[in-house]
């Protein structure tokens, strides 16, 4: 799998720095944490289950950290934003299908909202100011995006990143982009709960494992530790 090697050759040029890391409080990863303030536009629950999807680099860590988050039901790594024929693993490696890796998440909106996790999103998983890669990884397939599967979604997304972009937590411009839901394609089961399975794989440990720690860290109340896994 060229991408898998990458992934591991990409962690193992970081062990240098990566392993002084991780393990402690102040872990850091190749992408900075930023604590997002509050979303001042939210939605009122009107059902006890959605679905919103998410993609911010490396599907891998962006399943490990909603994974952890409590009120999370379900986080599946996948692909969104092409056409059926070419949601597979190598054609999306190409980076030329028009989809990004993302997941799929499923949540209660009666204990943790779109909002919040907008909020964890922002600040411990996606750089929004990289355009088409996040860390180590290159390409549109890459790329931060938002795929609201309801207008109430996009309404509080659309104020999200208007906040985001009013607060300049960043020295770039944002460019998480906003995009409308076509399909979601579920990837291959051994890349779901990669993270869990393999913590101790280079890439993750440097790149994605402090995406988690700063999660339990920033947010306590929406840190839940045994995480919510595909394959129970």
């Amino acid at each position: 799998m060229a991408r898998v090697t990458s992934h591991l050759l990409a962690g193992a040029a970081a062990l240098g720095l990566g392993y002084a890391l991780i393990g402690g409080a102040s872990a850091l990863s190749a992408e900075a944490v930023v604590h997002a303030p509050a979303p001042l536009v939210t939605a009122p629950a009107t059902t006890n289950s959605e679905t919103a999807i998410f993609a911010g680099g490396c599907y891998w860590g962006v399943q490990g950290v909603f994974q952890h988050v409590k009120g999370v039901t379900s986080a599946v790594s996948g692909f969104t934003g092409g056409v059926a024929g070419t949601a597979t693993y190598d054609r999306v490696s190409d980076g030329d299908t028009g989809h990004a890796e993302s997941v799929r998440v499923t949540f209660d909106p009666r204990v943790v909202s779109y909002a919040e996790l907008l909020r964890v999103y922002f600040s411990v998983i996606t750089d929004p100011t990289e355009l088409n890669r996040q860390g180590p990884d290159e390409g549109t397939q890459y790329r931060s995006a938002l795929f609201p599967t309801s207008p109430a979604q996009a309404k509080v997304a659309r104020a999200y990143l208007a906040q985001l972009s009013q607060a300049k937590l960043w020295p770039a411009p944002i460019v998480t982009r906003l995009e409308p839901l076509k399909a979601f394609y579920p990837a291959p089961a051994y890349h779901q709960d990669y993270l869990t399975r393999h913590p101790d794989a280079p890439y993750i440990a440097y790149n994605d494992m402090p995406k988690v720690k700063a999660l339990k860290a920033m947010y306590p109340q929406l840190w839940r530790e045994q995480p919510v896994l595909v394959k129970g």
